[in-house]
């Protein structure tokens, strides 16, 4: 696969970035596209390496290793190395429904169990998938064609976030009927507003639903399922019913002073941010919300990493983003060996844009809020920052990350966003559908199904596994069509 010697003979290039001076201005996208012939170089490392775990997509010491949608890595390498994009494209597009998002906001689990990467620097198969994709769509290979015949069966899916978009396509391609509800305006659930458009543009979005709309699937936006329509209207109306709602219940800090102005959930953040530049066709700025403001985010994952770009392009007075578990060694540990996801440092483009504008990394680990402090009209004015310790539970064993006595320290803040992850599922959903939740609040189903406690009414994504990665509720997207499918038509 690709070129025998090619990891030898070629480092590991990446496709060209906008400077941090420029790309902080707007909320275009700011990575580019190497040359069709420098990219050849980069497909040509993947080595013929006989056990390819990059497309494994299995859970090893708890963590992903390899592509969960089993994408055929080296054979899609080797045609890019070859310039048969065409043909990469259809070799792709057997087990990836939308590489043009994956290409741009997951973290590459396929490229962390590269076999290149154990002793050096992994096949870029990201941005191979990227320039594939792109090319399709340049050359209008993407085609979404509506079935030569439909069965009948109708679906409803709730939620248009990247498993209920997956499952649709799917599902449409079968022949049944698909309608997509979608609480929001615009179609795309955490895809539209939970990722800033300088990571994915939502044009990309709009031209996957273009698609999609063509070949027969049904979007009906600002329905709210299980308030403004109810669960047995839709189980009546329809033969199944996939919950794809996502794990759209954030985790709070229950800090005294938690009621102050100037503290919002990350996510309703980010979706207010996007909604801004949507509705004034990315001439209205909110600079409102946080500019020459102290900005705290709470959280040190892609979320709050999202919130330090956006905030920096909304000119922010400053940009602190708290961890509250200790830095990551540089490279693996031993305990921590090859094929597993590295658990190493990572600089992302929030913290570089941070870096260049403050001088140094946001991030301050070991540390969070222990109270928010108000002003007299009950606005935030500052925090009161505690650092933490891990400490080992004697009766449980698991290490506990508790406050250091003393350690307590009063720094200025007017903004705070709170990026500290998901619980699960929204309570009036799954109230209203009685089907049945584990102990994390996600849907509850059989290890390996998708079917939920409820006749007909199944579930995948978020909703399902908790929060996660986009790759995976594509995959689970994928999966629980399957499931529907069969047992719609018995086979």
């Amino acid at each position: 696969m690709g070129k025998a010697t090619g990891f030898l003979e070629y480092e590991r290039a990446d496709d060209p970035v906008r400077r941090e001076a420029e790309r902080v201005k707007d909320f275009k996208e700011f990575h580019g596209n190497m040359s069709l012939d420098e990219r050849r170089k980069q497909a040509a490392r993947c080595m013929d390496c006989g056990v390819p775990f990059c497309q494994a997509g299995v859970m090893i010491s708890g963590m992903a290793s390899g592509c969960p949608l089993h994408n055929l890595v080296p054979e899609t390498n080797d045609l890019v190395y070859m310039g048969k994009l065409s043909e990469a494209y259809r070799r792709l597009s057997m087990t990836h429904p939308f590489p043009e998002f994956t290409s741009r906001v997951c973290p590459a689990l396929c490229e962390a169990a590269c076999t290149c990467g154990l002793h050096g620097l992994p096949v870029g198969t990201k941005e191979n998938e990227k320039a594939i994709i792109e090319y399709a769509f340049s050359n209008e290979l993407v085609k979404e064609s509506a079935p030569a015949e439909r069965t009948g069966k109708r679906i409803a899916i709730i939620g248009s976030g990247p498993s209920g978009l997956s499952a649709a396509k799917y599902l449409n391609t079968r022949g049944h009927e698909v309608t997509v509800y979608e609480r929001r305006d615009r179609v795309g659930g955490l895809l539209r507003y939970g990722i800033p458009n300088m990571k994915l543009d939502k044009a990309l979005i709009d031209r996957r639903i273009t698609l999609l709309k063509a070949a027969g699937v049904k979007f009906i936006v600002n329905t709210d399922v299980g308030r403004d329509i109810k669960a047995s209207k839709l189980k009546k109306e329809y033969d199944a019913v996939i919950l794809a709602c996502g794990a759209s219940n954030p985790r709070d800090i229950n800090a005294p002073g938690r009621d102050a102005e100037g503290i919002y959930f990350a996510v309703d953040f980010l979706s207010r941010v996007t909604k801004s530049l949507l509705d004034s066709g990315f001439k209205d700025y909110p600079y409102e919300l946080v500019k020459d403001k102290n900005v705290i985010v709470i959280g040190g994952g892609d979320t709050g990493n999202d919130c330090v770009g956006t905030c920096i392009r909304l000119q922010a007075k400053s940009v602190t983003q708290l961890e509250m578990m200790p830095k990551p060694a540089q490279t693996r540990l031993p305990s921590n060996p090859w094929p597993e996801w590295p658990k190493i440092l990572k600089v992302d483009y929030g913290q570089e844009e941070a870096i260049w504008k403050f001088g140094s990394d946001p991030r301050v680990y070991q540390t969070t809020v222990k109270e928010f402090v108000k002003d007299k009209k009950g606005r935030l004015k500052a925090v009161v920052l505690v650092q933490l310790e891990a400490k080992k539970d004697e009766k449980t064993g698991r290490m506990n990350m508790l406050p250091v006595l003393g350690s307590e320290k009063q720094v200025p803040c007017e903004v705070v966003l709170i990026a500290a992850g998901f619980l699960g599922s929204e309570k009036y959903v799954t109230d209203d559908f009685k089907v049945e939740i584990d102990g994390r609040t996600n849907v509850k189903t059989e290890a390996g199904r998708y079917l939920t406690s409820v006749e007909n009414v199944y579930t995948a994504g978020d909703m399902h596994r908790g929060q996660s990665l986009v790759v995976w509720a594509l995959s689970e997207g994928r999966a629980v069509a399957g499931e529907v499918d069969k047992a719609l038509m018995g086979y």
